[in-house]
């Protein structure tokens, strides 16, 4: 556990990407967020403003904390990087993966910080070799990027690493690295539990995710106000019971009982909260429905697995964005 990391790199700089990105700066590291331009040129005017949750610098109206870190909208910085955050929507996982593994250090280490279950592979395909490794990694924050420059957290920030493959698990060395990772970011402010199984864990968010984006994206409400009405409840819980079963087919261990268990937590815990989906959709933005329930409907097909409430929630948010690709974007719903 000896390794370290000289140099992280964040690929796709929104919310989440710019918080751990902070939350490594802030503790000394070198870091350089790749983002788009306005949050750039906002980041190297003023640095990061941080408003962390549970204290003053947590309302919008007091003083944010101001993180000093680089930022680039030149994805040529991974050059420099031992260790990737990787962020991007998954929409655009493949193209990204493709051109950035040509610029990769040997060594590198490329963390997946995405929803879904398909991107780890994906990247993994394109940057593959000279000792470089993928890690699944489960994120569990609430973030928010409301300007360039700004990013506001609403609560947690810890993570959930492990090996990707069965080959990574059996090796003492690579299981050295991820402690090594693990002790990196925790020594950062950032709780991280390394998990031999952490593609279920991924699957299992992903099932939260399949419950609550669509829903909340189409009806642009909050959670706790979807949870109010029983038959919302009841749709939840039959998207639940589609993931779980795709999920058995696939090999992964993702009991039922603890499943809906797990959505029913989310509800209460962040009432206030509008999905990922609804705020890009809200702000005219494609969104990731491709890979959340629709993925379940595609593997539920190639499996024999009916899955019409994922597939309809899936259907849905299409249409929305199609309908809404030519309005004007509406602000953004946080």
């Amino acid at each position: 556990m000896n390794e370290t990391f000289r140099h992280t790199v964040v690929v796709g700089a929104g919310a989440v990407g710019s918080f751990f990105g902070a939350m490594l700066a802030r503790a000394g590291h070198a870091v350089t967020l790749v983002g788009r331009a306005a949050h750039v040129q906002a980041i190297e005017r003023d640095g990061l403003q941080l408003h962390m949750a549970g204290n003053a610098a947590g309302n919008m109206a007091g003083k944010p904390e101001t993180v000093r870190l680089r930022g680039t909208t030149d994805l040529a910085a991974v050059r420099e990087a031992d260790l990737v955050l990787f962020c991007v929507k998954s929409t655009d996982t493949e193209a990204v993966a493709r051109e950035m593994a040509p610029m990769l250090a040997e060594r590198a280490l490329v963390l997946s910080l995405q929803n879904g279950v398909d991107n780890p592979p994906v990247i993994a395909r394109h940057v593959h070799g000279a000792g470089r490794s993928v890690v699944p990694t489960v994120v569990y924050v609430a973030t928010a990027m409301p300007e360039p420059g700004v990013v506001r957290h609403f609560g947690r920030g810890d993570l959930v690493a492990g090996p990707l493959t069965a080959g990574e698990a059996a090796d003492p060395a690579h299981a050295a690295r991820l402690q090594a990772l693990a002790a990196f970011f925790v020594a950062a402010g950032v709780p991280v539990r390394v998990s031999p199984t952490v593609m279920d864990e991924l699957w299992s968010k992903l099932m939260v995710n399949c419950a609550y984006n669509a829903i909340s994206a189409l009806a642009q409400v909050p959670y706790g106000r979807m949870v109010a009405l029983p038959e919302i409840r009841e749709l939840q819980r039959a998207v639940v019971r589609e993931v779980v079963a795709v999920a058995e087919a696939e090999g992964r261990h993702l009991p039922l009982a603890q499943a809906l268990e797990a959505m029913e937590r989310i509800a209460p815990a962040m009432p206030g909260q509008f999905s990922s989906t609804a705020q890009d959709l809200a702000r005219g933005k494609p969104t990731e429905i491709d890979h959340l329930n629709g993925h379940v409907a595609r593997r539920g097909a190639e499996l024999g697995i009916a899955t019409p409430m994922n597939q309809a929630l899936h259907g849905l948010v299409k249409l929305a964005e199609s309908a809404r690709a030519d309005q004007p974007a509406a602000p953004p719903a946080v």
